[in-house]
C-alpha cells in the first residue's frame, strides 16, 4: 500500500510525546507501579452476586446500585450481555446477569431485565440450551435440573495420573475451575434463593418449569454461545459418565470429594484466599460453604475475592478477571526508557523510574510454595505474577517482561541501541543483586517446552489431543499448556538481555541452558512464520500483537533488521496499513485465525506496528512517517489517547480490553521514533 504524506513535524511529534509521557506519569500509583483495568465481561460480577446470596450475605443498597450501573453500561445494543465489549449477546452471560439482577432487587418489569428476558425467550431453545457451565450454575441455583447437566464427577481427579485425561495434565485455570465444579456437581449443591426461585423459574422459561425436559438438552448448546462443538469422543464420555451417575459408587464418591476438597483448600490458602482467578475462587467459596457454612476458611475466602474488585463512577462495581500490576508496570518502564535522552533524564521521569524499580523488585516471589510438588504445582521461586504476586501464580512472560524492564533501568545492553540512551537512574548499590536474576532465569527455564517454546504458568503437561475433550464449549485451546509465540518471544528477549549483562556470572551449565533456550526459541519462532510473513498470536489481537513481540525478541538477540524473517514480517505489516496511515485488527482474527481488518483504525495496534517497523526499517520509511502522523492526530488534549476496541484475548474467544495499553504503547512508539530519528540525525 503506497501513499504519500507530509513528513511529521519534529516539533509536533516531540510535543505529542512529551504530553503522552506526562499523562503516563500521572497514571502511576503511589506504590510506584501502574495498573489499568483488564476488562472482560459481566460473568464474574454475576457469579459474585449469586455466591453472596448463597452464603447468606446481603449486598448493601449503595453497592447494589453500583453493580446495577455496571450491567446498564455493558449491555449490547440488543439489551443483553456478551463475551466482551464488541460481542453480540450470549445466552450464558445474559441468563446469569438476569439472575444476578433479580437477586439485587431489580423488578421483573424493569426494562433492564424485561428486555433481556424477551431476548432469551426469542432464542431457539432459550435457556434450556445454555452451555454446560451455565447449566451447572443454574442447577446450583435450583433453576435447572442436574439431570440436564453433562457430568464432570470428582472421581476423575483420583484416576491414575498416567492416564492422559487425568485433570492433573490440564491447563491450570481449567483444572482448578473443574476441580471446584466437580466437587459441587458431586455433592449436587443447591443454594437457597427463597421465594425468588419460583419467580425466576417462571421468568426464565416460557413453559412451566415442571414440564421442561432438561435431560434432553444435555448436549444442546445455543448457537450464540458455541465456539467448540463437543467432539464425538467427549459426547461418548459424557454418556458413560451419565450412566455412572445413576448409581455412583458411594465410597469412591466420598473419597473423590475429600480429595478435591483438600486440593481446593490448599489452593485457597496458597493463593492467600484470592484464588488463581476469581472464576475458580468463587467456585471454591461455594465448595467451602457446601462443606460447612462455618468452615474457618470461608470468611477469609470471602474477603480474599475482594482483591478482584474494580470500581469507578462511570462503570460502577465489577470484578475483573485478573489484576495486571507487574504486566503494566513492566511495559510502562520499557516505554519510558525507550525515548530520547532529554526525556529519560528529566527529574520527573527519573523519579518515576526509580519508584517503578523499587515496586517491580518488590513483586518478585522470594519464597517457594510449601508442598507445591505434592499439589502438582511447578516451583515459583524467582517468578513474577501478572498481578502484585499475592496469589502466588507466577507466569513466564510476566517474569520476562519484568526482567527486561529492570535491565532497562540498569542501562542499555543491546549493541544496536543508540548511543544516546540514558545511563541507569538506579545507583549500582541499589540495583537488584545477581542472585535474584538467577532465580528469575531458573524460573523461566522451568517453563520451557521440548519444542523450544515457553508455556505460561507451567511447562507443557500433555499433548494437544486433549483439546478433543474440551468441555467448555465457549472457549478454545484451554485444555493444556503449549508453546506460545508471545511467551517465547518475551522469554527469549529477557534471556538475551540477561546474557548480555550477566553472561560472565552464569556458570557453564546455566550459560549453556540459556544459550540453548535462546537458540531453540528463535528457531521455533522462525518455524511459526506463515508464508505471507505473519505470525499468529494467542494473548493479543492478533497477528499485529504477535509480530510486535517476535520482532522484539529477534532484535534483542542481535539479529539484523535485514534478516529475512524480519523483512517479511515488516512487509506484511506495511501491506496491512490503512489508508489513513494507522493499523487496526478486528477481534475476529482470533476466532478465525485469519487477519481481519477493523473498521476503525486503532491506537494500540498502530503502536505495535510502529514499534515493529522502527526495529526493522529506517525511521524515514513512509509507512513509519504516516503511522506516527496518524498516531499524533489521535491524541487528546490531556495527552491521553481514546478508548477503542478490544486488544487482548485468552482461550480464543475471551476478548479483553487492557485499559493501559492505549497509554504506554503510544509513549513507547513515539519515544522510539524520536530516539531513532535523533540517532540518525
Amino acid at each position: 500500500m503506497s501513499h504519500t504524506s507530509p513528513a511529521v513535524s519534529p516539533a509536533a511529534s516531540s510535543d505529542s510525546y512529551q504530553r503522552a509521557v506526562q499523562h503516563l506519569l500521572s497514571q502511576q500509583k503511589p506504590d510506584g507501579g501502574w495498573e489499568g483495568e483488564m476488562v472482560w465481561n459481566s460473568m464474574i460480577l454475576s457469579q459474585y452476586i449469586i455466591v453472596q446470596k448463597a452464603v447468606g450475605r446481603t449486598i448493601p443498597k449503595d453497592t447494589a446500585r453500583q453493580m446495577i450501573r455496571h450491567y446498564e453500561v455493558t449491555r449490547t445494543p440488543d439489551g443483553v450481555w456478551g463475551m466482551h465489549g464488541e460481542s453480540e449477546g450470549y445466552v450464558f452471560f445474559t441468563a446469569l446477569a438476569y439472575v444476578a439482577l433479580r437477586i439485587l432487587g431489580v423488578q421483573k418489569d424493569d426494562p433492564l431485565v424485561a428486555t433481556a428476558r424477551a431476548w432469551l425467550h426469542r432464542q431457539p431453545d432459550g435457556v434450556l440450551a445454555i452451555p454446560t457451565w451455565g447449566k451447572l450454575w443454574l442447577s446450583m441455583c435450583d433453576l435447572y435440573s442436574y439431570e440436564g447437566v453433562n457430568p464432570f464427577p470428582p472421581e476423575l481427579f483420583i484416576l491414575p495420573e498416567w492416564l492422559p485425561i487425568q485433570p492433573v495434565h490440564f491447563y491450570c485455570h481449567t483444572r482448578y475451575i473443574y476441580m471446584a465444579l466437580a466437587y459441587l456437581y458431586g455433592k449436587r449443591f443447591v443454594l437457597d434463593l427463597g421465594p425468588l426461585r419460583d419467580e425466576l423459574r417462571a421468568e426464565l422459561y416460557p413453559k412451566p418449569y415442571s414440564s421442561l425436559p432438561f435431560a434432553r438438552f444435555r448436549h444442546e448448546v445455543a448457537r450464540t454461545d458455541l465456539y467448540v462443538q463437543p467432539s464425538p469422543v467427549l459426547r461418548a464420555g459424557y454418556d458413560l459418565l451419565y450412566a455412572y451417575e445413576k448409581r455412583p459408587i458411594r465410597p469412591l464418591r466420598q473419597r473423590a470429594l475429600a480429595f478435591c476438597f483438600d486440593r481446593i483448600l490448599f489452593e485457597q490458602r496458597a493463593s492467600r484466599y484470592q484464588g488463581l482467578s476469581p472464576v475458580n475462587a468463587l467456585l471454591n467459596i461455594l465448595a467451602l460453604y457446601s462443606h460447612s457454612p462455618h468452615h474457618p476458611d470461608l470468611q477469609p475466602s470471602l474477603d480474599g475475592v475482594e482483591a478482584w474488585k474494580w470500581q469507578d463512577e462511570h462503570e460502577g462495581i465489577r470484578y475483573c478477571g485478573a489484576r495486571s500490576n507487574t504486566w503494566d508496570t513492566a511495559f510502562a518502564v520499557q516505554a519510558l526508557t525507550c525515548g530520547p535522552l532529554s526525556a529519560q533524564t528529566s527529574p520527573p521521569v527519573t523519579k518515576s523510574l526509580q519508584a517503578a524499580y523499587q515496586h517491580l523488585t518488590s513483586l518478585q516471589l522470594q519464597t517457594e510454595l510449601a508442598g507445591h510438588q505434592h499439589e502438582h504445582r511447578d516451583a515459583i521461586l524467582g517468578g513474577f505474577c501478572f498481578s502484585d504476586g499475592q496469589h502466588r501464580w507466577p507466569v513466564s512472560d510476566c517474569t520476562a517482561e519484568a526482567m527486561t524492564a529492570l535491565f532497562a533501568l540498569h542501562g542499555p545492553v543491546r549493541p544496536q541501541d543508540p548511543s544516546h540512551l540514558a545511563p541507569s537512574p538506579i545507583p549500582e548499590s541499589e540495583q537488584l543483586p545477581w542472585a535474584r536474576f538467577e532465580q528469575a532465569v531458573r524460573f523461566l527455564l522451568q517453563r520451557r517446552n521440548a519444542d523450544g517454546g515457553f508455556g505460561t504458568y507451567e511447562s507443557r503437561r500433555a499433548a494437544a489431543f486433549l483439546e478433543q475433550v474440551n468441555p467448555s464449549e465457549m472457549y478454545g485451546s484451554c485444555m493444556t499448556e503449549r508453546s506460545y509465540l508471545e511467551c517465547t518471544s518475551s522469554s527469549v528477549k529477557a534471556l538475551c538481555y540477561l546474557r548480555a549483562r550477566y553472561g560472565h556470572r552464569l556458570g557453564s551449565a546455566l550459560s549453556q541452558a540459556v544459550n540453548n533456550a535462546i537458540d531453540d526459541g528463535l528457531a521455533l519462532l522462525r518455524r511459526a512464520q506463515r508464508p505471507d510473513g505473519s505470525f499468529p498470536g494467542f494473548w493479543g489481537i492478533n497477528f499485529t500483537y504477535a509480530i510486535f513481540h517476535i520482532v522484539e525478541a529477534f532484535r534483542a538477540a542481535g539479529i539484523p533488521a535485514s534478516d529475512p524473517t524480519l523483512s517479511r514480517a515488516a512487509a506484511w505489516l506495511v501491506s496491512k496499513q490503512k489508508p489513513d496511515g494507522g493499523w487496526g485488527e478486528h477481534y475476529s482474527s482470533c476466532l478465525n485465525d485469519t487477519y481481519k481488518e477493523h473498521p476503525q483504525t486503532q491506537v494500540v495496534m498502530t503502536s505495535w506496528a510502529l514499534l515493529s517497523l522502527l526495529e526493522t526499517r529506517p525511521v524515514t520509511d513512509p509507512a513509519i512517517t504516516r503511522g506516527i502522523e496518524w498516531l499524533t492526530s489521535m491524541q487528546l488534549p490531556d495527552g491521553s489517547f481514546p478508548q477503542q476496541a478490544q486488544n487482548g484475548v485468552f482461550f480464543g474467544t475471551a476478548m479483553l480490553d487492557y485499559r493501559l495499553y492505549k497509554t504506554y504503547f503510544p509513549v513507547w512508539a513515539l519515544g522510539k521514533y524520536l530516539a531513532n530519528r535523533a540517532a540518525t540525525s
